[in-house]
């Protein structure tokens, strides 16, 4: 049988000064999280195939590393963290009554292209607020994202904020297609204005409603945009998004932390589940998002227990990719001291070693080959 020394395509082994700086930015963060009053929490790496089905409006089904149990059911690896902790938290808690915060740190799996060396196997840390329906819990968690971002030592990063109701709230006015709308979230998303005008060229809007679709590819930028935003359209439901984005800037300079934010209307994530507000953190080094995230007060329907919740989820493969181009170190080389004995010095050196690692000291025992007479 042929001996297989490689990984399989998209995943990868961690070892030496990499293992420790990942293992040194998770902690990093999770001392974040607990800053932010969140429980942390642990749940399968494989779950029923129905809490990442098309009807919770997570990855594509193709997408899904599945395989079965012994009595014929269909599991997935966890692609997403998101269903599972709405799954967990409807097993366990009433969000309704005590809204919860939760954290996490763990491994995602998508069976995806390995193009552009995409991993398919990432770590992910992330929190969620569950039960909050406010605008100062979106602002809340906007604050924790900008803080977990400082704790890693990056200092050169934007938060870009989207709003999904908006772009819905479009959509529902005017009544295009699923296969338009699909098509037209596609040009958006890659800020194709021009592709957007010729797609809706023959659709029965208003001269309006074609205006805001087009104008939203290229409607990012500060929060001066906002504005721009409002003045698009006369929709009840789209209007109300905006002002509910205004809030949240609003809240955002209490903290300080608006510097790092901008806003993004043609930002439309492929997770069908975002309700409200949507964000993606960059920075140099990576041409991915390191976080991404938003609002989600549908989700927890599907579990049974209708609330309110949003969150964000850190890609720490990816973070570290970006620390590592950016030249910045979490932990210094760990320097081992290694003590060598032979058979008559063994004592001697047991007890040096003890009391070296009792004050902290890495030490290696490495017993010498003695001279065969």
């Amino acid at each position: 049988m042929q001996r297989i020394f490689h990984t399989p395509e998209g995943v990868q082994d961690i070892y030496g000064s990499s293992c420790r700086e990942k293992l040194a930015l998770q902690d990093r963060i999770r001392s974040v999280f607990r800053r932010y009053g969140c429980e942390e929490i642990e749940t399968p790496t494989f779950e029923y195939f129905e809490v990442f089905s098309s009807a919770v409006g997570t990855i594509p089904s193709r997408e899904l590393y599945k395989f079965f149990d012994r009595e014929g059911d269909t599991l997935v690896l966890r692609p997403d963290f998101t269903p599972s902790m709405a799954r967990a938290c409807a097993t366990y808690m009433d969000p309704a009554n005590v809204p919860v915060r939760l954290c996490y740190t763990g491994n995602t799996f998508i069976n995806s292209s390995s193009l552009r060396g995409r991993l398919k196997e990432t770590t992910q840390a992330g929190a969620e607020f569950i039960g909050d329906a406010s605008a100062e819990a979106d602002a809340d968690l906007l604050a924790l994202t900008v803080e977990c971002l400082l704790s890693s030592g990056l200092t050169e990063f934007q938060v870009s904020v989207g709003q999904v109701e908006f772009f819905k709230a479009l959509i529902r006015e005017a009544g295009l297609s699923r296969e338009t709308e699909l098509r037209l979230r596609e040009l958006i998303s890659q800020k194709n204005e021009f592709g957007v005008l010729e797609l809706l060229k023959d659709e029965d809007l208003s001269a309006e409603q074609k205006e805001a679709f087009a104008a939203l590819p290229q409607l990012f930028g500060s929060a001066d945009i906002l504005v721009r935003a409002g003045e698009l359209t006369k929709n009840p439901e789209a209007l109300r998004s905006v002002k509910r984005l205004s809030e949240i800037n609003e809240i955002l300079k209490l903290y300080g932390y608006e510097k790092y934010i901008s806003y993004d209307f043609g930002m439309l994530s492929k997770y069908q589940y975002y309700t409200g507000i949507i964000f993606q953190a960059f920075t140099y080094g990576t041409g991915e998002p390191i976080i991404k995230g938003g609002r989600y007060d549908e989700l927890m329907k599907h579990f049974g227990k209708p609330s309110p919740a949003t969150g964000f989820a850190i890609v720490i493969d990816s973070l570290l990719l970006a620390l590592q181009s950016q030249h910045i170190r979490l932990c210094e080389d760990e320097e081992i001291r290694v003590i060598r004995f032979t058979a008559e010095t063994r004592e001697k050196a047991v007890r040096e070693a003890t009391a070296l690692r009792k004050e902290g000291r890495a030490v290696r025992l490495l017993r010498e080959e003695e001279a065969k007479a």
